[in-house]
């Protein structure tokens, strides 16, 4: 045996930022149970509060459905934001600022993207898994009107991408987290309320109607909707699949390059 024999790192995956997503998914089962107390409560309080009680106020529903079957792929989609927007914010801003676990990756034999790359696998993970609970929850209240409600994932997934990406370059480049507390308040909270989830986008004034178009929440929550109605978005499913997905990329090309910026010297 030669005297470096005992000292043999162990070999990265083929595909490095599966070591990220690893270590993430460590520290993830040891929080996991509270997770997965929220990831349930939450929906039935929501689908309760709003799509029960609210609900049974609107008479009619809306365009002829009853409220909670319409109100349901909105909050889907609008979970599905918030649990990425939250994981990217103040945990992508501590692994720079407090804890720095960046640093120490990029000193291991892992490229910026595999870095950036491993941990929106995670968000994409705890999206994915969170909504899975929400479709649980919902389907057992019968508001899933059509088998087609399946699509929901892949949609939220790119949902999650779209905006987790460009909240790591955001978390990324701040200097402090008050920032991040701004996000919420001017971002994530209007786009929750006046993106189409609680009441159909085309009673706003039409200024803040083409607003709630641009939002990524918008087109996810259409495409939601369409899916667990079994019928037609009001775009086409292509329109917003490359909106999103071009959110996604831009916002993939800006974290890449903001983390390069501050991982390599």
């Amino acid at each position: 045996m030669t005297p470096s024999a005992g000292r043999v790192r162990p070999a990265l995956p083929r595909v490095p930022a599966l070591a990220v997503l690893h270590y993430f998914l460590v520290g993830y089962r040891r929080t996991w149970r509270a997770g997965v107390f929220s990831s349930f409560l939450l929906p039935v309080l929501t689908v309760l509060g709003f799509g029960v009680g609210v609900g049974a106020y609107i008479d009619q529903g809306v365009g002829g459905v009853p409220y909670l079957d319409w109100l349901v792929p909105g909050l889907i989609a609008s979970t599905a934001l918030q649990v990425a927007i939250g994981d990217s914010t103040w945990p992508v801003f501590s692994n720079f600022q407090w804890i720095k676990t960046y640093f120490a990756q990029s000193a291991a034999p892992l490229r910026v993207g595999d870095i950036l790359a491993g941990h929106l696998l995670y968000v994409l993970f705890r999206v994915l898994t969170t909504i899975a609970a929400f479709l649980l929850i919902t389907g057992l209240f019968g508001a899933l009107r059509s088998p087609w409600a399946v699509a929901v994932v892949p949609v939220v997934a790119l949902l999650g991408l779209a905006v987790a990406a460009p909240t790591f370059a955001y978390s990324a480049a701040v200097s402090s987290d008050s920032w991040l507390a701004m996000l919420f308040r001017f971002a994530v909270i209007p786009m929750s309320l006046f993106a189409g989830v609680f009441f159909p986008v085309e009673s706003l004034p039409e200024a803040l109607r083409w607003l709630a178009y641009a939002t990524p929440l918008w087109h996810a929550v259409d495409l939601c909707r369409a899916a667990t109605l079994g019928v037609a978005p009001q775009w086409s499913v292509a329109g917003h699949l490359l909106y999103l997905a071009a959110w996604a990329l831009g916002g993939w090309l800006l974290a890449r390059a903001v983390f390069r910026r501050r991982l390599v010297v």
